[in-house]
């Protein structure tokens, strides 16, 4: 009896030990869950802080960034209007002028523009040619020099095409035949060649005279009396030296009266690979031959209005491709029309700071075409024309948009420079002081240069 009494007394004892314990483990285990409930819920919650927090940065970053739009746009337009009214007090002409500026000058040259100086025809052949080909090695040396008749304006117009690479050389103008100062100046040249080897380029009729004195380079002549014929066998040689036949082409009068409208073409032919190719009242055999020879494609450029160019020649014309006129009233206009256009295919595209321009007046063809290589080299200018040493509001207004300003100092640039082709009588000091000034960078604002 007391032996079952002591079996049955250690069952409840044990079963008491096990139930107890089972019900602690219970209980841990529902403080752990609670525990890990209460861990996963404040980890929700301290990530949902965080992506509450990074919504609120991210509103604030995108807030930021709409106010630094804001503030850009608001700067952008402060520096239109500011730029806008630069332009417009830059366009203002001087009417009072020191008429002693003149006087006791040891140069022409000024800080924005350098003057080719010269009096006659073949003085200005020889100065543009030692400023764009000094020749002092062979990276300035010229690969062949073209010459052509100044009486023919025509013929050496189109010859200028030949002055871009691969002959990369001066229009060397013969006034008075092959005179020693210009055989002088093709022996400090020392043209090296073209790729074919040839030194001298005879854009006119030699005499027997004039081919003994050129009996030590290789030259080749090219010449047509009719001026389309011409122009039409220049493109021929032309092309055939670079490999290609250009699309676009110029089309220009060869008309007395309507000189100052084709000339414009002389800088951009040195400037590039297209041709200038001639209409009078007429389209002549030999243009239209070249530009059926684009078979459809060309792209054509009349150079001036229908007083120059009639509409009716420009519908003919459509027949060989696209036709675009650029045009002007006067040739001051139509210069700065041509230096401002711009399309895909072609044109200066000069409306901003940062180029160069040739200015000369349309009296003087023979001073004018030696320096058009200026567009070949150097600053790649264009032609802008000054009729009778007159500065005008359209010259005012263009230079004022091609005016250079800084916000902070003037080493921002970009600058312009300017060339004169001829003397004084051409284009008078006074002028060249009102064109340099206005190429001036300037600050944005007030204050000029300030302290710099």
């Amino acid at each position: 009896m007391n032996r079952k009494k002591s079996t049955i007394s250690g069952v409840v004892l044990v079963s008491s030990a096990l139930l107890l314990a089972a019900c602690n483990e219970s209980e841990e285990n529902t403080s752990a869950n609670e525990n890990n409930m209460n861990q996963i819920n404040e980890e929700n919650m301290n990530e949902n802080d965080m992506n509450d927090g990074d919504m609120d940065h991210n509103n604030m970053n995108e807030n930021n960034m709409n106010h630094h739009d804001m503030n850009d746009e608001n700067m952008d337009q402060e520096t239109n209007e500011a730029r806008e009214d630069f332009e417009e007090e830059a366009a203002e002409l001087p009417e009072d002028f020191n008429e002693g500026a003149n006087e006791n000058l040891q140069t022409l040259n000024t800080k924005n523009v350098t003057r080719l100086d010269a009096s006659s025809i073949e003085e200005m052949t020889v100065t543009a040619a030692q400023t764009i080909w000094p020749a002092t090695h062979e990276a300035n040396q010229p690969g062949a020099v073209i010459l052509a008749d100044a009486a023919e304006w025509q013929h050496a117009l189109a010859a200028l095409t030949l002055v871009h690479h691969p002959n990369d050389g001066p229009l060397l103008l013969m006034e008075d035949g092959l005179t020693e100062e210009l055989i002088s100046e093709i022996e400090r040249l020392n043209p090296l060649g073209n790729e074919e080897g040839i030194e001298v380029l005879a854009a006119a009729e030699l005499t027997s005279e004039e081919e003994e004195l050129l009996e030590g380079f290789e030259v080749h002549s090219i010449y047509e009396e009719d001026p389309a014929e011409f122009a039409g066998e220049v493109e021929n040689q032309y092309a055939e030296t670079i490999g290609e036949l250009p699309e676009s082409v110029i089309i220009g009068s060869m008309e007395e009266e309507h000189q100052a409208s084709s000339l414009l073409a002389g800088s951009w032919i040195a400037h590039m690979d297209e041709s200038l190719l001639y209409v009078n009242e007429e389209i002549p055999e030999a243009t239209a031959e070249a530009l059926e020879a684009r078979e459809g494609e060309a792209n054509i450029y009349l150079l001036g209005n229908e007083e120059a160019i009639s509409e009716e020649i420009a519908e003919e014309l459509q027949e060989y491709g696209n036709v675009e006129r650029i045009e002007g009233e006067t040739p001051v206009e139509l210069s700065i029309a041509f230096a401002s256009y711009q399309d895909d295919n072609f044109g200066w595209g000069i409306d901003e700071p940062g180029h160069g321009l040739v200015f000369a007046s349309p009296e003087e063809s023979g001073m004018v075409l030696p320096g058009l290589p200026l567009a070949h080299l150097g600053k790649h200018a264009p032609l802008i024309w000054v009729e009778e040493d007159e500065l005008e509001q359209a010259h005012a207004d263009y230079l004022a948009q091609l005016k250079p300003s800084f916000e902070e100092v003037p080493m921002e640039g970009p600058y312009n420079h300017a060339y004169i082709l001829g003397n004084e009588d051409t284009i008078s000091y006074q002028n060249q002081g009102i064109i340099d000034q206005k190429l001036e960078i300037e600050a944005l604002g007030d204050g000029g240069h300030g302290g710099h």
